[in-house]
């Protein structure tokens, strides 16, 4: 068990059910070529929820064009909801970040997944949202031609990188890389913003020398221009921190504990299967990114890590390191106490 994130669900644990996470996975295992070897499913040791008169509504605001979005809509699909007694409507959510929290804050939707590098600093106006569970890990990319001299992060240095959003989670966690790495991101490296579709094309006209962007578009990018890959948050100690969360409107939270544990959980239940059933996971997906076929889909979720989650402590204390890190970048103050803020933006739903 990895000791430094001692609730953290895995594909390298059998059965993970601690105290203070009490979510219990039965998860594959890897051969050495990365093949699977075993494929469990997912079980809870929580005690039954209660049994409903009626089906409580809820709304879940998400991204349709994002992949690692892939549990809400496998969720429905396999009825985890309807085994908890919930009936979900969705709402193709496109706007701001800010505008998304104000919508739950404000009871316009009940929950929303989302980036922590995206989501934190927006968080700071005091939303009332609470963020509940770490979702998976992976699925940011920074790319380059194959004949460039870029092949690490340093050799970004006097670069400048395509992003589609200044302030988007790629450029911050990127960012962050470079700062680990001993280079500033702020004078060694230039950022230019781009529509998602136009950075492969503003790399080979050269106005850019690498690019960044998520899932489905960099996988999609990367095979249809022949770019390789420099580095993702799949390396180094960030693929073992989940990059994705689950956010809950603050009052149902308080008020309805049971409804938010148990739509927290069929999520992440519908992660961990994605995370067994690449293909039928991205079956469910297609008809959300047309222009990629099951088979890429399956591919996306194979690079990312859906069975990477984390709850209560364990998930407070990865929102405090982002925030830390997010410090060292400039997103947030010096003086920012990161464990206060981390303890005020989250909740453990699961603790007894």
């Amino acid at each position: 068990m990895n000791t430094r994130h001692p609730s953290v669900i895995t594909r390298r644990a059998a059965i993970l059910a601690t105290a203070a996470t009490p979510l219990a996975i039965a998860t594959r295992a890897r051969a050495h070529d990365g093949t699977d070897t075993q494929c469990g499913s997912v079980v809870s040791s929580l005690p039954a929820p209660a049994i409903r008169k009626s089906r409580r509504k809820l709304t879940i605001a998400w991204n349709e064009a994002a992949i690692c979005n892939v549990a809400v809509p496998v969720a429905k699909a396999r009825g985890l909801f309807d085994r908890y007694g919930i009936d979900v409507d969705y709402v193709n959510f496109a706007g701001s970040t800010d505008q998304l929290l104000e919508a739950l804050s404000t009871g316009k939707a009940d929950g929303a997944p989302g980036m922590a590098l995206r989501w934190l600093k927006p968080l700071q106006q005091g939303f009332d949202v609470k963020l509940v569970a770490g979702l998976h890990a992976g699925c940011m990319h920074l790319m380059t031609t194959q004949n460039s001299p870029i092949h690490k992060i340093t050799d970004l240095k006097g670069k400048t990188v395509g992003v589609t959003d200044i302030g988007g989670p790629d450029r911050n966690f990127f960012s962050i890389r470079a700062k680990e790495a001993g280079i500033d991101p702020e004078t060694d490296i230039s950022w230019r913003q781009f529509p998602a579709d136009l950075l492969p094309v503003a790399l080979q006209r050269g106005a850019v020398q690498a690019i960044s962007n998520g899932d489905p578009f960099s996988y999609l990018q990367k095979h249809q221009f022949n770019l390789v890959e420099v580095d993702s948050n799949m390396n180094g100690h960030w693929g073992h921190t989940t990059c994705c969360l689950i956010g809950l409107r603050g009052g149902l939270v308080r008020q309805e504990p049971d409804i938010a544990a148990d739509v927290t959980r069929a999520i992440l239940e519908a992660g961990a299967w994605s995370h067994c059933n690449p293909e039928e996971a991205g079956k469910i997906f297609q008809p959300y990114a047309p222009k990629a076929s099951v088979a890429d889909l399956a591919a996306m979720l194979r690079t990312h890590d859906h069975h990477l989650q984390t709850t209560g402590s364990t998930f407070r204390n990865e929102i405090s390191q982002y925030a830390d890190a997010l410090k060292l970048v400039g997103v947030f103050p010096p003086s920012l106490d990161t464990n206060a803020y981390a303890t005020r933006v989250t909740q453990d739903i699961f603790r007894a």
